[in-house]
């Protein structure tokens, strides 16, 4: 029989194509914890992205002591009045199953239409050079479907709840057309972390278009300046 799972967005995936993870996002927070100490790092800047950004929150509150600041991009804390990921990305990663994830062509277009529908409205999508990404992503890998096993990590539950008791310096960056975290999530994540500043990203969706490198880098960058020392 095969086993299905609902993820917090409430997209049904099958365990059995893509797998039981075999680890939990405390363990994903400690890895980064043991690559500090595998050089020698007392404090560190910690910025991440998406599920990155649920990780960075977890060190946070996990080991606050080895945190200077933290940088938060298109990701959230899941508050249950929070609003869900537009109905276009249930739709379309209800179809991974079905995907030949042995077959490379059919992976990189599956990646293709992936950031295709996830983009906002502010830049153009450059799908060729997406596909050369996405064929770089399916050369390097050893089993691309494992990509979805990120849906099936428990653990982050218990710490997402705590997001107030945050302490380190915390910039929130957020875009006003992410359609699988909506913008509300990034406000409100800048108004429960104490003193956290939130940039906003007009028409930019669940991405890092290179249009916005250069807010998005200067903030960042600003950010780690002023409370470094925190």
């Amino acid at each position: 029989m095969t086993e299905q799972m609902v993820n917090r967005n409430g997209v049904e995936l099958c365990t059995e194509s893509f797998g039981n993870p075999g680890y939990t996002f405390e363990d994903m927070a400690d890895d980064a914890i043991h690559i500090l100490d595998a050089y020698r790092i007392e404090r560190a800047h910690i910025v991440g992205m998406s599920m990155g950004g649920i990780i960075t929150q977890i060190i946070a509150l996990r080991h606050p002591d080895r945190v200077r600041t933290i940088s938060l991009l298109a990701t959230s804390n899941f508050a249950p009045d929070l609003p869900p990921m537009e109905e276009k990305i249930g739709q379309f990663f209800s179809k991974a199953e079905k995907i030949d994830w042995e077959k490379e062509e059919d992976v990189i277009a599956f990646s293709v239409a992936k950031w295709k529908v996830l983009v906002g409205s502010k830049y153009p999508f450059d799908e060729g050079r997406t596909y050369e990404l996405a064929k770089a992503e399916v050369k390097r890998s050893r089993k691309m479907a494992n990509i979805n096993n990120h849906a099936l990590i428990p653990g982050s539950e218990p710490y997402l709840a705590r997001t107030a008791e945050i302490m380190a310096p915390a910039l929130v960056i957020h875009g006003t057309e992410d359609p699988i975290i909506p913008y509300p999530h990034g406000v409100a994540l800048a108004r429960t972390i104490p003193g956290a500043v939130l940039v906003t990203l007009e028409g930019t969706g669940h991405e890092l278009p290179e249009g916005d490198w250069e807010v998005i880098v200067g903030a960042i960058l600003q950010h780690t300046q002023e409370g470094g020392e925190a």
